[in-house]
């Protein structure tokens, strides 16, 4: 009997049923949270373009509570993505800055004005402004999958997957389930010619100021393979951290934290857990 109920604990409807999601009224807007864990340091999940927390983060809600035992792990839909709609979502050459601000004034919120940040992707970038702007809150940054800026070669890539029909299934089915199939064609259009217009009009910057400001411990962890963002990026960031914590998956593309997750998770919560500036 007691190892029938194990079992069932350890299933995975079980799992989900132990994360608390929730809407929170920031800035007149009701963003949906997902939170798992009970300690008093907080981690704020980050997930990439379009990406809310049950699409990029899965592995981590489910298993990082018990590797961060001191901590709550908030996972948030950013403001028109996900669940977190209305509003409509807005691009122009500030989303990730107005993303930025958004993030801090839910931890606020929240009473956790401290805070640690994992970012994949855009939310890499998202938690690079945090921690440059808003250094103060910032306990420790982890990201992966992401770069300061866009250079020609990212442009013509991303403007060559502009057309999700012309994307398998097994690519576009998962955000089609959030979003629909004409709203994800439209918002991923939307998205690319934001990010694209970061090129034409500010050389491709997104935060290299941001950048410079950081001071918190950080953990920059990347795949070798990752065909969303140039090699460059990963030099250019430990020039500016040069005190940054750095570790490569050799066979890793951009979803490392999905596909090695278990060796992902154990890696950033090793990282989470120090409470020194190290």
């Amino acid at each position: 009997m007691l190892t029938n109920l194990g079992r069932r604990l350890r299933s995975p409807f079980l799992n989900r049923m132990l994360h608390t999601e929730r809407k929170v009224r920031v800035n007149g807007a009701d963003l949906n949270i997902v939170e798992s864990g009970s300690g008093n340091r907080s981690l704020l999940l980050m997930p990439g373009a379009l990406g809310s927390a049950w699409t990029d983060f899965k592995p981590q809600i489910e298993q990082l509570p018990k590797l961060l035992p001191e901590y709550t792990i908030i996972a948030w839909d950013p403001p028109g993505y996900g669940k977190s709609v209305p509003p409509k979502r807005q691009f122009g050459l500030e989303f990730f800055r107005e993303d930025a601000k958004a993030a801090v004034d839910l931890m606020r919120a929240l009473d956790r004005p401290k805070f640690s940040i994992l970012g994949w992707s855009d939310g890499g970038i998202t938690a690079l402004i945090v921690a440059g702007r808003y250094a103060e809150a910032v306990d420790r940054l982890a990201i992966w999958g992401a770069g300061a800026y866009l250079n020609a070669d990212e442009v013509k890539a991303l403007r060559n997957i502009r057309d999700v029909s012309k994307w398998s299934p097994r690519m576009r089915e998962p955000m089609e389930k959030v979003y629909g199939v004409d709203r994800f064609a439209q918002l991923w259009g939307e998205w690319v010619d934001a990010a694209c217009a970061f090129y034409d009009q500010r050389d491709g910057d997104f935060c290299r100021n941001e950048v410079e400001q950081v001071k918190a411990p950080t953990f920059i962890l990347h795949g070798k393979k990752d065909p969303m963002i140039a090699a460059e990026h990963i030099p250019w960031l430990k020039e500016r951290l040069p005190k940054a914590k750095y570790h490569e998956f050799p066979e890793g593309k951009h979803n490392i934290h999905l596909r090695y997750a278990e060796d992902f998770n154990k890696l950033v919560a090793d990282f989470f857990n120090k409470n020194d500036s190290n």
